[in-house]
């Protein structure tokens, strides 16, 4: 599937909103409520991105898909886990549309998320994923990344995950 990726803007937030909360409950309805239930808003996406570089793929015109790859570490994030770096990211807030998944739009803003990583320029890319049914652990395993740590936070099973570049 082609493609095209650029750095969120503002008139890009009321899409980005709707994404994160189509995600939300795609997977609220698939696994019940948990962590994932969360609905993002508009002014949440405006301020991620004053946080944090948050890439989208576009088919077309239209947002198919976003993360967020700030350089302050989330609050959930223990860096005693990973590999000591000299600059690492964060991959955060990944969100592909329900209609579009499983068609390799993930796995192509995880390439171009490294392909920003590496320009940045950062040594490492961390994240976690929760560690349920509705969580994304095997999807990230299959991009790369390397489980090194699982924690509960704030009642919430963790699974880290790293990309040393």
């Amino acid at each position: 599937m082609k493609l095209s990726f650029s750095i969120a803007i503002g008139v890009d937030a009321p899409v980005l909103a709707a994404l994160h909360c189509a995600v939300a409950e795609d997977l609220t309805e698939r696994y019940g409520r948990g962590p994932w239930s969360w609905r993002t808003t508009e002014k949440g996406v405006l301020l991620g991105m004053r946080r944090s570089r948050v890439l989208v793929a576009r088919k077309g015109g239209t947002i198919v898909g976003t993360l967020h790859l700030p350089t302050k570490k989330p609050w959930a994030i223990d860096v005693s886990y990973f590999t000591p770096v000299t600059k690492a990211l964060y991959l955060i807030g990944m969100a592909v549309l329900p209609t579009m998944q499983r068609q390799g739009i993930g796995r192509q803003l995880i390439r171009e998320a490294v392909k920003q990583a590496r320009a940045w320029p950062a040594d490492a890319i961390r994240l976690d994923a929760f560690d349920a049914e509705a969580g994304a652990g095997a999807f990230y395993a299959k991009c790369g990344f390397r489980e090194v740590g699982r924690v509960v936070y704030r009642k919430a099973p963790l699974v880290y995950f790293e990309l040393v570049l």
